[in-house]
């Protein structure tokens, strides 16, 4: 599969967000879209109406990151939109199989998503359901966020007990281009970078570094 590199718009500027958005396009292999509705994370930030716009004005696949409570009822809307990737939090899901079968039938991959503090053990059965592993490495809700170090095992764990299983590993939080190259390492091959790649004098040349660091790390 290879190093895939996801900017996050969070990071982007909201009043020219298509203009940010065809920026890395040709660069990005996703578009990361971060959905959070103030009760699951203590932030606000978009809903279903701006994916299905975005959807319409950009070619490369997003990527949604839902942080949002009930992900059972909502998850299902975005898949059904048209986002390639939909992952939910298994802190907030009521019946996480159910709820990937779902959106694997309405022609999205299904992602799970671990807070920092949740360990990733108790869910190795579950594994087999989903495309994606999300492991946050910082607390969900904000961007520009400090990398949590603490995390590295664990995305080491996770990627033992992912093996050989056609699951792809995600990291999100604070990655940039000293970090990547910690969770390339430990085995990480999804990347979600929001002011490391907005932020940057040109975001498709940051892709572009970010993908040829963390190829280094795991060569």
């Amino acid at each position: 599969m290879g190093i895939q590199i996801s900017p996050s718009i969070l990071s982007a500027d909201f009043a020219n967000l298509a203009a940010e958005c065809q920026s890395v396009a040709g660069h990005a292999d996703w578009l990361h879209v971060d959905v959070m509705d103030n009760h699951f994370v203590p932030n606000l930030t978009i809903g279903l109406p701006v994916v299905e716009s975005l959807l319409k004005a950009v070619d490369t696949p997003v990527d949604c990151h839902l942080m949002i409570e009930d992900p059972d009822r909502w998850a299902p809307g975005y898949a059904e939109a048209g986002a390639g990737s939909v992952t939910f939090h298994v802190e907030a899901a009521t019946a996480p199989i159910k709820l990937a079968r779902d959106l694997r039938r309405h022609g999205a991959r299904a992602g799970l998503g671990l807070r920092p503090a949740t360990p990733v053990e108790p869910y190795a059965d579950l594994l087999p359901e989903f495309d994606m592993l999300l492991i946050m490495t910082v607390e969900p809700g904000f961007g520009g966020q400090k990398f949590l170090d603490v995390v590295v095992p664990k995305i080491r764990r996770a990627r033992q007990i992912i093996g050989d299983a056609d699951v792809w590993l995600q990291v999100d939080g604070g990655v940039d281009t000293r970090t990547i190259e910690l969770c390339a390492d430990a085995g990480a091959d999804v990347f979600v970078a929001g002011s490391a790649v907005f932020g940057a004098e040109n975001a498709a040349d940051a892709v572009d570094r970010l993908r040829t660091l963390a190829g280094s790390a795991q060569s």
